[in-house]
């Protein structure tokens, strides 16, 4: 049998093992104690004791030995000089403790649990294994900052809506849809908000028995950074980091309805088809609103002074106030060549002339009609005919609108070059012409403005400025309500087009805990490979993988989680990181900050000036860095069991072929755009397993999870893994995977596999009673549940077995189903 299927085998039988496991180590576990390595590395004895207390820490039980061991090829008998021994201290203690203790890693991480083993190797050679658990400051600190920017977005949306002036009814009640929708949302958000901020005071940690709690909706369940650090005789130290926590959901609004994506399915099919904006053209619209509504009156107003200064002849003058009459007026046209205009005026008269009909709607609101703006009234018999043209709209309409504008224009410009000219005639002849034109010109300047041979200037450059003015007032009506209509479509889109107030924040609770996990994971990831300039390289040029691995069932709630978190992950691909400087090494100044708006959010990461300085010049420049996001499945458990053989593992092999899918996308990214990059000419031998083994129809198959965890790794990526709740199926999944890779990439002894797995396993599980034991002593470690195992805590509080074969299972279903048909048949009996 080949090694990745004795992992799969033994994979599929931890969780049935578990319990036999935890019982076992509780009959084992005497006490503990804690020692400093840097005392027993500058002692001169190669030997130390320290006393073993019970878990309460009031009584000793015993005595344990500890001993330093040579990690290097030399004797036994051989140790270095004692002038060494300082050095070599400070040595260990500096790669284990004051790159943890650096400021960036203090921001991120808190209440650090670990523990370190010793293996050998199949060459008889030791590794030194220390694991790290910790919570972080970041499960409530990337939810409050994302709370902050929905209200700020609803409110601006409520002050958009409102500022759109009068409009039709039907559009008038949409608003008020987008405004009541915002407004629920922001005063949930406010309690939620506030809520978190007083208990962020004393905690960051967010247990699962809180899972359902209104007000932690927002907060990622059992969040914690898993890290190992491998040091062998051929390598200093190498660092894994698996992120846990409970799967992405909403568990507040459980999951009767299924998850997110059932329910928005649900709304797509109910939706109307309507034209919908995104959030640039949205602000294109607002951009031209303004700019017409500045232009228009400096239009209008120096219209108005061309006609006051020709009232008296001044060729110069009359020039001067032309020219800047000109310059407006092209601005303005050019304002209103703008594409979107067009396209939304289709929109409007394509859409929405039927149900319209032939009523008005005010100049800056949507004209459903061709009447002139400003026109009241009922609509009359001949303008059914409007109606009628409306939906055959003629594409060329606003084209000719702008036009007219220029045109207008250009006779205004030739008209006064024609009373210019008169002035300055005749430009040929002779002098004596010459002098004759003038005393003519001075003659009908002398004249009378009422005469009827000699019009004035006024008179002659009246009418074209009103017929200017009519157009301008046509192509700002035409503009207003085309730019009116996309502000308005593209607010009603982020609300009503995603479905009801519960299904939207349903889905910002679900996006806030992926958040919370994948920043957290990132930052680790950045911060241990600053010293690799290709995955520096790969960061600004292709982005991160993150890869999201889980364990639910197909088979009851866990149908609605996966769900929820299929959603969760793919919204995170519209979620992009840059790198700044900070200020200062405050921990407050290292904490990621959030910016924004739904759909295009920008995570900001803070570095301390030295190590900001280490970075390439594309990312100190601000080059942001997208996420790739991806969901593999498998269940493991025995409602799995149930799913695959009397339910549906439709949504499980969905999402994975899905994800599969776009690993390859990124893989195939990343070749062509870093084809140097360590790993890359091996992926593709890596794609094509994971590909058999989703298209293959096995149940449990594990070894889904691990290729995809292998592609991960090798194109550095971000590793995340979750079941329901990041405990039982999370802790047999990282111990696991830990030893696994001891043995495929340190060369840990077959032999010692399992022993090692089921020391790490019984190590975690004295996690969890280390933290209980605070508990009972009245001590806390930054906020920790005491009833709360970490993610490698192996063994549950309470086993909630189903020990229920799959035959009385359906009985019993069964028997439920008569006894609830007689009971119905019993009611019917009295009620006649």
């Amino acid at each position: 049998m080949s090694p990745r299927s004795q992992a799969a085998e033994l994979y599929s039988n931890s969780v049935a093992d578990a319990d036999a496991f935890t019982d076992r180590v509780q009959r084992s576990f005497l006490g503990f104690t804690s020692f400093s390595i840097r005392d027993i590395l500058r002692s001169k004895e190669p030997h130390t004791s320290a006393g073993l207390r019970t878990m309460d820490g009031l009584n000793e039980v015993g005595e344990v030995s500890v001993s330093r061991l040579q990690m290097d090829e030399q004797s036994d008998d051989t140790s270095p000089p004692e002038h060494e021994r300082p050095a070599l201290c400070d040595r260990l203690h500096g790669s284990v403790h004051d790159k943890e203790n650096s400021p960036t890693m203090r921001a991120v991480l808190c209440a650090q649990v670990c523990k370190v083993y010793r293996f050998l190797t199949e060459d008889q050679r030791w590794l030194l294994v220390r694991e790290q658990l910790s919570e972080t400051p970041l499960s409530f600190s990337l939810p409050k900052q994302l709370l902050r920017a929905l209200i700020r977005e609803h409110a601006d949306r409520v002050q958009e809506v409102n500022g759109l002036g009068e409009l039709s009814p039907h559009w008038d009640g949409l608003r008020h849809d987008v405004i009541n929708h915002c407004s629920h949302l922001i005063g949930c958000y406010q309690d939620t908000l506030a809520e978190l901020d007083r208990l962020s005071v004393s905690s960051c940690f967010k247990s699962s028995g809180s899972k359902s709690d209104r007000h932690l909706q927002f907060v990622p369940t059992n969040l914690h950074t898993q890290r190992m650090e491998v040091t062998d005789p051929d390598s200093s130290g190498v660092w894994y980091e698996v992120i846990t926590f409970g799967a992405p959901a909403d568990h507040h609004q459980a999951f009767r309805h299924g998850g997110l994506r059932r329910l928005l399915n649900k709304h797509t099919g109910h939706s109307d088809g309507s034209v919908s904006y995104s959030q640039d053209e949205s602000s294109r619209a607002r951009e031209l609103l303004a700019s017409v509504a500045q232009l228009q009156p400096l239009v209008f107003g120096l219209a108005e002074e061309l006609l006051s200064v020709s009232q008296e002849p001044h060729a110069a003058r009359l020039q001067q106030v032309l020219d800047a009459l000109t310059r407006q007026t092209e601005q303005f046209v050019h304002a209103l060549k703008d594409e979107l205009v067009k396209s939304a005026l289709l929109a409007i008269h394509g859409q929405f002339a039927a149900p319209c009909g032939g009523s008005h709607v005010h100049s800056n609101g949507l004209l459903c009609d061709n009447s002139p703006a400003g026109r009241e009234g009922p609509p009359s018999l001949g303008q059914r005919d409007d109606v009628r043209r409306d939906a055959e709209y003629d594409e060329e309409a606003w084209d000719r609108a702008w036009a007219n504008v220029a045109m207008s224009l250009n006779c205004i410009i030739a008209m006064a070059d024609r009373l210019r000219g008169r002035a300055d005639r005749p430009q040929g002849g002779t002098s004596g012409e010459q002098q004759e034109a003038a005393g003519d010109a001075d003659a009908r300047d002398a004249a009378s403005p009422s005469s009827s041979s000699s019009p004035s200037w006024q008179e002659q450059l009246l009418p074209l400025v009103v017929t200017l003015r009519d157009c301008v007032r046509e192509a700002v009506a035409k503009a207003r309500a085309a730019m009116t209509f996309v502000v308005l479509r593209g607010a009603v889109a982020p609300t009503v087009d995603q479905g009801p107030a519960q299904v939207v924040q349903r889905r910002h609770a679900v996006f806030s805990q992926a958040l919370s996990a994948l920043v957290c994971g990132f930052m680790l990831k950045l911060y241990g490979g600053l010293e690799d300039p290709d995955f520096l390289q790969q960061l600004h040029s292709v982005g991160v993988l993150a890869q999201f691995e889980s364990l639910l069932s197909t088979y009851g709630d866990e149908v609605g989680m996966l769900e929820d978190m299929e959603v969760g992950v793919a919204d995170l691909s519209q979620v992009a990181f840059t790198v700044t400087e900070a200020k200062t090494e405050e921990t407050d100044d290292l904490l990621p900050t959030l910016s924004g708006t739904w759909g295009s959010f920008v995570v900001e990461v803070p570095l301390t000036p030295e190590t900001f300085a280490l970075l390439p010049r594309e990312l100190r420049e601000g080059r942001p860095i997208r996420v790739h996001p991806v969901l593999f499945n498998i269940g493991i458990n025995q409602q799995q069991s149930l799913a695959e053989r009397f339910g549906d593992s439709s949504p499980q092999e969905r999402v994975n072929h899905q994800s599969c899918e776009r690993l390859r996308v990124y893989c195939r990214a990343l070749g062509e755009r870093r084809p140097d990059a360590a790993g890359v000419q091996s992926l593709s031998d890596l794609l094509t397993s994971l590909e058999r083994s989703v298209d293959a129809r096995k149940r449990k198959n594990v070894e889904v999870l691990w290729i995809a965890a292998t592609v991960c790794r090798q194109v550095s990526g971000v590793r995340l893994t979750s079941c329901k709740s990041a405990k039982d199926r999370t802790a047999m999944s990282v111990t696991l995977e830990q030893c696994v890779l001891l043995r495929e990439r340190h060369s840990l002894g077959q032999q010692h596999f399992s022993s090692a797995l089921d020391c790490m396993r019984r190590s975690h599980l004295s996690w969890g009673q280390l933290l209980g034991c605070y508990a009972q002593s009245g001590l806390t470690v930054s906020g920790s549940d005491p009833g709360e195992r970490p993610p490698g805590a192996g063994a549950p509080e309470a086993p909630g077995r189903h020990l229920y074969p799959v035959v009385i299972l359906l009985v019993t279903s069964h028997l439920l189903v008569l006894w609830l048909i007689l009971s119905l048949v019993i009611l019917l009996a009295r009620c006649e």
